[in-house]
């Protein structure tokens, strides 16, 4: 429990460090006035993701393998994506449900997603560095700790959703958290929670730039209808669950 405690204390520290830096970095270039544009979040994000990753791999508190990718489980990747496709409408709507929680980075992300170099950061370098850290470093260290899996999961997925210190978003990465939490456990690997986070966060980043209303709920981009929103919840469990079911029976270690 330590550990994963320091790891993510650890994670916050180098964000905060690496804001500061090209902070000072914009006052020295541009003057005491200046302030990050979304370039500058941009590169901070950049940076931050490879210091976590080069300094989880270089001390070892996070360990890649290559042995489950050479099982070759190309299948079991393909369910990955269909899972993160079909779980995208059910966890909004599921959201939409809850009491509304404060937006607190929403200017910031506004400012990362009209940027076509922002989906490096959101989707590609974002869920190498997380995945890295709360599943190949924190989820690991509480599954050694607790011989309940289950209790290490919920644990790496509450402080993987109040690492992003954004009321708004926590619930959705909390729950997430639990699902990726299973597949590290189940696969004991990296790469399938690499690949539906890859797919969560590149939809995310498409469906910004389509609707980048952020009052908008899904009621309004289906077409005002209620009735389209059951329809489109119906059909996506109908897709996650079946992608799920094939993800139950085909993980392995």
């Amino acid at each position: 429990m330590k550990n994963a405690i320091i790891y993510t204390v650890i994670f916050a520290a180098i964000q905060v460090v690496v804001s500061f830096g090209v902070q000072g970095a914009y006052i020295l270039i541009y003057g005491s006035d200046a302030r990050i544009d979304a370039m500058g979040m941009i590169i901070t994000m950049a940076l931050f993701s490879v210091a976590v990753m080069a300094l989880f791999l270089l001390t070892k508190w996070a360990e890649v393998s290559r042995h489950w990718v050479r099982t070759r489980p190309w299948a079991v990747l393909f369910w990955c994506v269909i899972a993160a496709l079909g779980v995208i409408i059910p966890s909004t709507w599921l959201q939409e449900q809850m009491p509304e929680l404060p937006n607190m980075m929403e200017d910031e992300f506004g400012m990362i997603m009209k940027e076509r170099l922002g989906y490096l950061v959101v989707g590609l370098l974002a869920p190498l560095a997380e995945e890295l850290v709360f599943r190949g470093a924190i989820l690991r260290a509480l599954l050694r700790w607790h011989k309940n899996a289950w209790v290490g999961i919920a644990i790496s997925a509450a402080l993987f959703a109040m690492i992003h210190m954004n009321p708004a978003q926590m619930p959705h990465a909390f729950l997430a958290g639990l699902l990726l939490g299973w597949m590290y456990y189940r696969t004991d690997s990296i790469v399938p929670g690499v690949v539906f986070h890859w797919v969560n966060n590149s939809v995310a980043y498409v469906l910004y730039n389509l609707y980048p209303d952020p009052s908008l709920k899904l009621v309004d981009i289906l077409g005002g209808q209620q009735q389209s929103v059951w329809l489109a919840l119906a059909f996506s469990l109908l897709i996650f669950l079946p992608a799920f079911f094939q993800m139950n029976l085909r993980f392995r270690k």
